[in-house]
């Protein structure tokens, strides 16, 4: 079943991507069966960020086949952050998420975080660490020392009380959305420390939900350089804070369906 398009999508699925042409077309192949065969009225957003490589036309190719699929190109390449930020606000879906490209988290996993919205919550967030035994492939040990590390910072500066904060998959109400991200300021690896804060901050309610998930050993964090810069991010949230840049008032974005 195709997703109409002739109205709103109820589900948008934001997909940030940075020379992923090794992943990029089974990652498509897999969320556009899962939509079609669940029988959702969905889109699927892809964001190029400035890749190098040919992303950006796997992506048009298989839109050519695939109604549910367009792509979104950053100005060059700005980090995960913005990418998702981009999408997020370009979404036309009642409900967003948004997932990385190497579908770590199983997109069937959206089930999960659509049926807390559903229940209520403003904002699910996939957990890795909720329920360990979800996980398919863990991380090495040293990825699982510093993540736990950066958790307990982000509890203790910024008063997240998440296992999880780190994982890419996370679902949101649209006006939720609207909100967050135009306040969102961190464009790369910290930004989600920075969305749950605003989001908290904003009074949405946010519950976690334990999802599978697989440590894919092509990621391209490094714990130790991106670490470092991510605590620095902390501290820039905090004076956000400080300043009142998460106090501002925003507007909703008016959705404007592109034709085909």
């Amino acid at each position: 079943m195709v997703a109409s398009v002739t109205q709103f999508p109820k589900y948008s699925i934001v997909i940030p991507a940075f020379n992923e042409s090794a992943r990029i077309p089974a990652t498509l192949q897999s969320v556009v069966a899962c939509i079609r065969a669940k029988g959702w009225s969905a889109e699927v957003i892809v964001v190029n960020d400035g890749s190098r490589d040919t992303t950006a036309d796997l992506v048009r190719a298989f839109a050519k086949t695939a109604p549910e699929v367009r792509l979104v190109e950053n100005p060059g390449n700005h980090g995960k952050g913005y990418s998702v930020r981009s999408g997020m606000l370009q979404a036309l879906g009642e409900v967003v998420l948004f997932t990385d490209s190497d579908l770590s988290a199983p997109i069937e996993e959206a089930e999960r975080l659509f049926a807390a919205i559903e229940q209520g919550a403003d904002i699910a967030i996939g957990s890795r660490w909720l329920e360990k035994g979800r996980q398919t492939h863990r991380q090495p040990l040293y990825r699982q020392f510093f993540g736990r590390c950066f958790n307990a910072v982000t509890r203790g500066v910024m008063g997240l009380r998440f296992a999880d904060t780190q994982c890419g998959f996370k679902a949101f109400t649209r006006a939720a959305a609207q909100t967050v991200f135009q306040l969102q300021t961190i464009e790369r690896w910290g930004f989600d420390p920075e969305i749950l804060f605003i989001a908290l901050k904003r009074d949405y309610s946010i519950v976690e939900v334990a999802v599978s998930w697989g440590h894919d050993e092509r990621s391209r964090m490094s714990y130790l350089r991106d670490g470092m810069k991510m605590l620095e991010e902390v501290a820039i949230i905090r004076w956000n804070a400080l300043l009142g840049r998460y106090d501002k008032q925003v507007e909703p974005i008016h959705r404007i369906r592109k034709p085909k």
